[in-house]
């Protein structure tokens, strides 16, 4: 498992960049942003507030695979859903986000997006009741399992929409 695990075949792409200037403020869709170390997106409300602990927050960007919009959108009974009123900063496309979490403490991932950008993603980004009225009824649950990873930045710099989604042996 521990070789398994180390080792992510395929490479994904950053398909969107949303920063969420307030809570219940609309999304900006950007084509590039600035990570920001223990910090989060600039622009976005989680960098905003200073860190609180070293490190930071676990919760300083959010990442969604595009490939869970479908299932979302299916079991929300809707022909499609914008991942921008989901709130994520960040959609990936191509790579199991799931699958760059480490498994072990002793072998750690990274998420590499860019030239520059080294993610810890640090656990699920679970639904907020807010669903309920952005998906209609059922939202909350239809997003269950399926709201995609939270994590932190541990190198910053300039990503793009495009840019390659690495996960490598941290």
């Amino acid at each position: 498992m521990r070789a398994l695990s180390r080792h992510a075949p395929h490479i994904g792409r950053l398909d969107a960049i949303h920063l969420r200037p307030a809570r219940l403020q609309a999304v900006r869709s950007v084509d590039s942003a600035i990570a920001l170390v223990d910090q989060g997106l600039q622009g976005d409300r989680s960098a905003a507030r200073a860190p609180s602990r070293p490190g930071g927050s676990k919760r300083q960007v959010t990442l969604m695979q595009a490939e869970h919009l479908g299932v979302i959108a299916a079991l929300a009974h809707r022909d499609r859903v914008d991942a921008a009123a989901l709130r994520r900063n960040l959609l990936v496309s191509g790579l199991n986000l799931v699958a760059c979490k480490a498994l072990f403490k002793d072998t750690p991932l990274l998420l590499c997006i860019g030239a520059e950008v080294q993610l810890e993603l640090t656990g699920p980004c679970d639904p907020c009741s807010r669903m309920e009225t952005v998906l209609g009824p059922g939202g909350y649950h239809a997003m269950r399992g399926h709201g995609g990873m939270t994590a932190r930045v541990l190198r910053g710099g300039v990503l793009r929409v495009g840019d390659a989604v690495r996960c490598l042996p941290g």
